[in-house]
Formats: structure tokens, C-alpha cells, sequence
């Protein structure tokens, strides 16, 4: 695997476009692109891409393929088409988030057919993926992390090797449900402050140089809660059910009972059926407040 490797690259939604977009602009070699969005594929086309008509025909000259898509059942679905298509000794990088154990099933079904396997799921937001600053978690053998670092960091400044296949999706469903929970209890705080007369900057501003300061404080408190700022398609709540469930579910498969999560959940699923689903997770303040 060199810099001039041909790469494919499916899925381009809100987070693949700009990841995608760093592959084309840092790679020496071939960029095939899929999406069933032809928008999609156009706005990579027009930043160098070779767009491709399907799965398929995208991965068959690949040495390398990454995946960015909505969750496990799509993930296995591709990999499915990726199974007959690609070339033996290929490599799947997948970037999406989905369940640990769907990530071990799709690795086990590659490995049939000759093509090694890495769930490497991001973090950070869309900005940190146009910008090339994603913090990526992988899991994979060590020898084929080595061989895969290079490219990753043409869409993240932070590369971290958690483990073998699966590890990257347990330490980012931890990540994003550490993120939920202090999300929801920090609605509930600001609300209360609010109403015991202290304005949403001055509680930033003072919890922010105390012990309760954190990454959910200044950047989803300050930057949307406060301002009440929540666009649609951003990051919905429907998005944050699917990766607790999976969290969820990966909690019970380890007998913990995860109380604090499953709290959480309640909260998200009562916002959206309180109809503020689709916009960006921290709105649920919108709902401690009584306005959803």
C-alpha cells in the first residue's frame, strides 16, 4: 500500500463528503466514489474524484476501500457487494459507527473472501471532517493498523489503536454515550440555573473554572444550548438512540446494568416523540424547559 494505491471511498453524507473530500485532495492515486446521492458524488467528482456507478464497480481496482454509512445493516449490506467485487488481499477501512458485534460479523465474512477488515469509527463534527481533524478509534491487528495510519490521517489529526477488530467501535458507542448523558444532565442544570436567575453564559462561564467543567460544557453548552441554536441534520436524536441502543445492548452482553444510559435514552426518545427529533441532539433542553 503506497501513496498512489487506487482507493474507493462509499458513502458521502454529512460526515463521509468532507472526509472523502481530504482522501481526494492528500492521495496521489485514484479516488472511486459511490453514494446513491448523484449530488454527492458530483461535489467529489468536482474535487478530483473518479465517480463510480456502483458498489461495485468502485471497490473492483481498490486496494483500499472506506466506508462511511448510516449504521450496521448498511455497513453488511456493502460488504456483501464488497465480498464479490473486490480483490483478494484488499482492505476495508469502515469509518461508520455500528453495533460491536456486527463489525466482528462483517470482518469474518471479508476474511473469506481474502479482504482484511478495520472498523475505524470518528469523532468530532462535521467541521473537524472537512477541516481533516477527526479523532479516528481502530480496531485491528497491529500489523494492519500500521499499514492503514497513513491514510487515516488524511482525515484526522488524532489516530488511535484500541484494540483488535471491534475495539474502535467499543471505545466510540463509550465515547458517544459518555457525551449523551452529559448532554442530558446538562440540560436539566442549565434550565435550573436559568430559572434560579443566573443567565446561561455567566453558569458556563463560572462551572467552566470549576471541577464540572467539560467537552460537552463548552462546546454543546456554550455553542447551541445556550444560544438555542439547534439546525436539523446536523446530528438528529434519532442518530443518538441508535448508537446508545448499540452501547445499550454491548452493556448487557458484559452484565452491567446501564442504569445512567438507559436513563439517557428515555430522554431522547421522549424528545423525539415530543416531535424535535430531527434537530441537532442538544434540543432537548427543549424538553426539560416544557417547550417541545
Amino acid at each position: 500500500m503506497n501513496s498512489k494505491s487506487p482507493i474507493a471511498f462509499i458513502g458521502l453524507g454529512a460526515m463521509g463528503s468532507g472526509m472523502c473530500a481530504n482522501v481526494v485532495r492528500k492521495h496521489g492515486g485514484r479516488v472511486a466514489v459511490f453514494d446513491l446521492n448523484p449530488e454527492a458524488v458530483a461535489a467529489q467528482v468536482a474535487h478530483g474524484a473518479s465517480a463510480a456507478g456502483s458498489v461495485g464497480a468502485a471497490v473492483h481496482e481498490a486496494e483500499v476501500t472506506f466506508l462511511s454509512l448510516p449504521g450496521g445493516r448498511q455497513v453488511a449490506a456493502v460488504c456483501e457487494e464488497i465480498a464479490v467485487n473486490a480483490q483478494p488481499g484488499a482492505v476495508v477501512i469502515d469509518l461508520s459507527t455500528t453495533a460491536v458485534a456486527d463489525a466482528r460479523a462483517v470482518a469474518a465474512r471479508l476474511t473469506q473472501s481474502d479482504i482484511a477488515f478495520a472498523d475505524a469509527p470518528v469523532a468530532r463534527a462535521r467541521q473537524a471532517a472537512i477541516d481533516g481533524t477527526l479523532s479516528i478509534m481502530v480496531g485491528a491487528d497491529e500489523a494492519l493498523f500500521a499499514r492503514i495510519q497513513p491514510l487515516l490521517a488524511y482525515m484526522a489529526s488524532d489516530v488511535t489503536h484500541c484494540g483488535d477488530v471491534g475495539c474502535g467501535q467499543v471505545v466510540k458507542l463509550i465515547n458517544n454515550t459518555l457525551l449523551f448523558e452529559q448532554v442530558a444532565a446538562l440540560a436539566e442544570m442549565m434550565v435550573v440555573a436559568e430559572r434560579a436567575g443566573v443567565t446561561n453564559e455567566k453558569l458556563i462561564e463560572a462551572v467552566g473554572l470549576g471541577s464540572g467543567n467539560s467537552f460537552a460544557l463548552q462546546n454543546h453548552g456554550r455553542k447551541a444550548m445556550a444560544p438555542r441554536m439547534f439546525p436539523e441534520k446536523a446530528f438528529p436524536m434519532d442518530y443518538v438512540l441508535k448508537d446508545m441502543g448499540y452501547t445499550i445492548e454491548l452493556a448487557g452482553e458484559m452484565g452491567v446494568e446501564p442504569r445512567m444510559a438507559n436513563r439517557a435514552a428515555e430522554y431522547y426518545k421522549a424528545a423525539i416523540d415530543a416531535g424535535i427529533g430531527p434537530k441537532y441532539f442538544p434540543a432537548i433542553i427543549e424538553l426539560v424547559e416544557g417547550k417541545a
